[in-house]
C-alpha cells in the first residue's frame, strides 16, 4: 500500500494551521485546479470529530465524489480524514501538527489503495503516488500562502 509523508513548514501557530486544515472553505479554494466543490455533509466552515463531507472533483479527466468523515480529532496536534465512500478501496489521511521555532511543522501521511486489484498497484507506483503527492504539495502551498499571507 503506498505512503506519502510530506513535512511543510509554516510561520504560524500549530492552532491556526490545524483550524486552516479542518477547513471545508480552505480545502475548496486550495483545490480549484481540479474543481473540487462540495456536494453533501459539511459545506462550510470547520469539520469536527464525526463530520463528514461529499466532495465533487475531476482528475485526470474524469469526475470522482468522495465522501470522508473526520475519524480522528485531537486538537491542535493532530486529526484523520478516511474515505467512507469514493474511488479508493482505502484512503486515510493523517494530519499532523508540531510546534516549532517560529511556527508549526505540519506533517501530512497518507495511505491508500487503488480499487483495481493487481493493476492497481502499478497504477499507484507509476502514476497515483507522485500525482497525490503534487496535490498535496498545492494544498500545502495554498495553506502557507493563506496563513502567512497580507492580511494573515
Amino acid at each position: 500500500m503506498p505512503r506519502i509523508e510530506l513535512v511543510t513548514k509554516i510561520p504560524e501557530a500549530p492552532e491556526r494551521c490545524f483550524e486552516l486544515s479542518l477547513s471545508v472553505d480552505a480545502h475548496q479554494a486550495s483545490m480549484s485546479d481540479s474543481g473540487e466543490r462540495v456536494v453533501g455533509g459539511v459545506t462550510s466552515g470547520a469539520m469536527r470529530l464525526g463530520d463528514t463531507v461529499t466532495w465533487r472533483a475531476r482528475h485526470f479527466g474524469i469526475p470522482f465524489t468522495m465522501t470522508s468523515v473526520i475519524s480522528a480529532y485531537d486538537a491542535p496536534r493532530r486529526f484523520v480524514d478516511e474515505q467512507k465512500s469514493g474511488p479508493f478501496r482505502r484512503w486515510w489521511h493523517e494530519h499532523r501538527f508540531e510546534a516549532t521555532r517560529g511556527g508549526t511543522l505540519m506533517t501530512d501521511v497518507v495511505e491508500f489503495e487503488s480499487p483495481i486489484g493487481p493493476l492497481g498497484h502499478l497504477v499507484n507506483r507509476l502514476v497515483l503516488t507522485g500525482y497525490m503527492t503534487r496535490l498535496l504539495e498545492q494544498r500545502n502551498a495554498w495553506l502557507v500562502e493563506a496563513l502567512s499571507g497580507p492580511g494573515s
